[in-house]
């Protein structure tokens, strides 16, 4: 099939794109360079060196990768450039990850907030109501979060995606009926993936788009087997405050012996998908969409959850790193449970990478290969959630 990809210059575009290419789908990208730019802004590189876009497609294409198109715009702002390429391409299918993917980045200041909500909500709008306008029939895959859910302590399995609930009437009998899950967004950044989820279900609703929302956990690991074929498509590794994954950030810090830094208790608990499976996850959504007609179809994209302190405790043992417990810069609960539904992907043949399989070789892979590139100053996160915190 033809698929464009949305933002695939990014840590998930990128290896998607990559993933896509290989298996025989006719790949295109569009991208704008924001992640690229947050890194000139943040002064903060990723800790493996990230060739330029035009070196990593033509190293794709001479290690017999084939030919993956480029189209450099923004998708949030530039909305006929946008329509122009679903009409000249007349894509089967489009994977949406133009959107800032950071929730501390989105905390750190009303700018950047602001910046988040207008690229995030805009880049999903706009995507819609192009899809609309041209009249086609495309199958949009969207790279969400299991953070919209929060990570308060619900008591159940979070289901995948719909809550049937039983409400009383006003004669006394009872109606059932199935509605999104109840939201509970923990940063900005997440607040737009709860924005997105409506616009994907009234776009859905009233013009029938068809729809794939992928409700990702935190994803950790670098390399798949299509970016470990030449260091030029290596992906990124990022592990500054901002935009590093709390096991990535685990990682590197062991690997150049510094103290893995666990916010408050640790007892938070967190849901947890490897890289490799991200891009498999993708393929799956794509390769097995919804019927037209068919509601917004919505995966819990994870395979493992684990509590934070535990997962220092386990890099710990495989490095010999010490742990320190440092002030929580987010305003959430000290402790929590965290159980979910992902049948549906697993279902689909996901078979998952695990922590205990992959945990050691990223440590010495990259981690420690590239440990000489980290700038020890950008590892504490100073986004804050609160005003008392910044007091």
């Amino acid at each position: 099939m033809r698929v464009i990809i949305l933002g695939g210059d990014g840590f998930c575009g990128w290896p998607t794109a990559l993933h896509l290419s290989a298996v025989g789908h006719d790949v295109h990208i569009v991208d704008n360079f924001s992640r690229r730019h947050a890194d000139i802004e943040l002064e903060a590189s990723s800790l493996t060196p990230i060739s330029p876009l035009g070196t990593r497609l033509t190293a794709w294409r001479e290690v017999g990768g084939g030919e993956i198109g480029f189209h450099r715009f923004d998708v949030a702002v530039d909305y006929y450039q946008l329509l122009g390429l679903l009409n000249d391409l007349r894509p089967d299918a489009i994977v949406h990850f133009a959107e800032q993917r950071a929730a501390p980045y989105s905390m750190k200041s009303s700018y950047h907030k602001r910046y988040t909500v207008n690229n995030n909500t805009n880049a999903t709008h706009n995507l819609l109501a192009a899809i609309v306008e041209s009249g086609q029939d495309i199958h949009v895959t969207h790279l969400g979060t299991m953070g919209v859910y929060g990570y308060g302590t619900a008591g159940v399995k979070i289901p995948e995606g719909y809550l049937r609930v039983r409400m009383e009437a006003e004669d006394g009998t009872h109606v059932e009926s199935e509605i999104l899950y109840p939201t509970n967004p923990g940063s900005v950044y997440h607040t737009t993936k709860t924005l997105d989820q409506l616009l994907f279900a009234f776009y859905n609703k009233n013009d029938e788009v068809r729809v794939t929302d992928l409700h990702q956990g935190i994803v950790w690991g670098t390399q798949t087997p299509e970016t470990s074929r030449d260091e030029r498509l290596i992906n990124r590794f990022d592990y500054d405050g901002d935009y590093g994954t709390v096991l990535n950030r685990f990682l590197m810090q062991a690997a150049i012996g510094y103290p893995l830094t666990v916010h408050g208790t640790g007892g938070q608990t967190r849901a947890f998908i490897h890289i490799r499976d991200t891009v498999r996850c993708v393929q799956l959504a794509l390769e097995n969409p919804p019927r037209g007609g068919e509601r917004v179809r919505i995966f819990n994209q994870m395979t493992e959850t684990h509590r934070l302190i535990d997962l220092a405790k386990l890099v710990s043992r495989l490095t010999g790193a010490e742990i320190n417990l440092v002030d929580n810069p987010r305003n959430e609960a000290a402790e929590n449970d965290l159980r979910v539904d992902n049948r549906r992907l697993l279902d689909l043949g996901l078979d998952p990478v695990t922590l205990e399989d992959g945990l050691l070789s990223e440590v010495t892979d990259i981690a420690q290969k590239y440990s000489y590139r980290c700038d020890r100053d950008k590892i504490p996160c100073r986004s804050l959630w609160t005003r008392r915190g910044r007091a």
